[in-house]
C-alpha cells in the first residue's frame, strides 16, 4: 500500500528531546531544575499586560510585531525595521535556515551545540557538519577548518547549551572576518542576559558592521516567558526582508507581544534575576567542586556537572536518585554528555537540596 513519503533526510533527525517534566507526588515538594526555566517567574508588570489582553482575544495580531519591535530598539538602541520576532528564537532559526539552506547544502555547529541547529538543518536537506570543542567550548579553528565550498551557515550559541561556556567577542570576530562572506554567521544569544565578563558582546557591533551576521535572542529565560514562545533577531535588513517573505503573518500572538514589552520595560526584575544568577551559580560550582565532581565554568543560568563512570556514581543513578527527592536535573545523553547532568539554577532553597543530595549520592546514603 502506497502512503505519503516524507522528504530525503527527515527520517534521519533525532527529535527534540526536552528536559523531563516532574510528575508531583502527594507529600513531595518539587523543583524542576531541567529546563533553565527562572525560579522567579515574569515581571509582575509582564503577567498584568498578558491577562489585559484577554480583552481583545477576537483580534488578530498586528502582523509585524510592531510595538515589540520598538520596544526591543529602545532597549538595545537599534532600528526596529531590522528586527524580525518569532514564537521562541526557535523558529527564528529554523526561518534562517529554511531562507539560507538547500540540499546539498552544509551548515556548521560544535559538538554540544543546541540541538536544533541540526534539525534546521537538515530539515532543510543541508547536511548538519560538527566542529570539535575545546574544553567544552567553541573553537573558532576548529569551525574555520571544517568550512568548505558547501558551507552555508554558522551556528554559533554564545553563551552555549548545555555547557554553559563562551567565546570572548575577539574570537568571535575573528570567527565572522575569516569566513566567506556568503557564510551566514548565526549567534544565538539566548543567554547573554546572564553574563557578566568583560570580553564578552552580544555581537550587535558586528552585525551592525557586516552584512553576513544576525544575532538571535529569546524572552524564554532572564524574563520568564517560556510558555508564550516568543524571541527576536536584528540583522541587515536584506536578511529581515527575506525572512519576513517566509515568516507566517500572526506568529507571535498579541498577549505574548504585550508581556515582552512589559517584560523588557522592567529592568529592576532582570537585575534581580541577574544578581541572583551569579552568586548561586559560584556557590554551586564551588559547593559541587568540593564533593570531588567537576563542575564546567559557566556564565549562564545553569551549570554542568560531570560525574565518574565507577558504578554507583554515574551521571545516570545520581539523577534516578535526585529524582526520588523531587530534585529533576537534565541527562545530556543526547547531547553526547552522557556522564554528565545539567542543572538549573534554582531558589536557594533548591540550590542548597541538590548539593545535599549530591553529598548523600556519593556517600552511598
Amino acid at each position: 500500500m502506497s502512503r505519503p513519503v516524507p522528504n530525503p533526510g527527515i527520517l534521519d533527525i533525532a527529535p527534540y528531546t526536552p528536559g523531563k517534566s516532574p510528575v508531583p507526588e502527594p507529600g513531595r515538594k518539587v523543583f524542576k531544575l531541567s529546563a533553565n526555566e527562572t525560579p522567579f517567574g515574569p515581571s509582575p508588570k509582564a503577567i498584568a499586560a498578558y491577562k489585559a489582553a484577554a480583552d481583545h482575544l477576537e483580534d488578530y495580531p498586528e502582523g509585524t510585531s510592531r510595538v515589540l519591535r520598538e520596544a526591543i530598539g529602545r532597549a538595545y538602541g537599534l532600528d526596529p525595521d531590522r528586527i524580525i520576532c518569532g514564537a521562541g528564537s526557535d523558529e527564528i532559526l529554523n526561518l534562517l535556515a529554511h531562507t539560507y539552506l538547500a540540499p546539498g547544502d552544509e551548515a556548521i555547529s560544535t559538538t554540544h551545540g543546541f540541538l536544533v541547529y541540526p534539525i534546521a538543518t537538515m530539515a532543510n536537506g543541508a547536511r548538519n557538519v560538527i566542529a570539535a570543542e575545546t574544553n567544552f567550548t567553541a573553537d573558532v579553528d576548529a569551525i574555520l577548518k571544517v568550512v568548505t565550498p558547501r558551507t552555508k551557515l554558522v551556528w554559533l550559541a554564545n553563551p552555549n547549551n548545555p555547557t554553559g561556556t563562551y567565546i570572548p567577542f575577539d574570537e568571535v570576530k575573528r570567527l565572522r572576518a575569516a569566513l566567506p562572506s556568503h557564510v551566514l554567521l548565526v549567534l544565538d544569544a539566548a543567554y547573554a542576559d546572564y553574563v557578566s565578563r568583560n570580553d564578552y558582546e552580544l555581537g550587535i557591533e558586528l552585525v551592525a558592521t557586516t552584512d553576513n551576521t544576525v544575532v538571535t535572542h529569546t524572552f524564554s529565560k532572564i524574563h520568564g516567558l517560556a510558555a508564550l514562545r516568543i524571541g527576536w533577531m536584528f540583522g541587515p535588513a536584506h536578511i529581515v526582508d527575506a525572512c519576513n517573505r517566509i515568516r507566517g503573518p500572526f506568529n507571535v500572538t498579541t498577549p505574548a507581544m504585550l508581556a515582552a514589552v512589559a517584560a523588557i520595560e522592567d529592568s529592576a526584575h532582570v537585575q534581580m534575576s541577574r544578581t541572583h544568577t551569579e552568586q548561586w551559580r559560584n556557590w554551586l560550582t564551588e559547593q559541587i567542586g568540593k564533593l570531588g565532581l567537576k563542575v564546567t565554568p559557566s556564565v549562564a543560568n545553569f551549570v554542568l556537572i560531570h560525574f565518574p563512570t565507577d558504578k554507583g556514581k554515574t551521571a545516570a543513578e545520581a539523577d534516578a536518585y535526585l529524582t526520588r527527592r523531587g530534585l529533576v536535573l537534565r541527562a545530556l545523553n543526547n547531547y553526547k554528555l552522557p556522564h554528565a547532568l545539567r542543572m538549573t539554577i534554582g531558589t536557594e532553597e533548591a540550590n542548597r537540596l541538590v548539593v545535599e543530595g549530591l553529598r548523600d549520592f556519593l556517600a552511598g546514603k
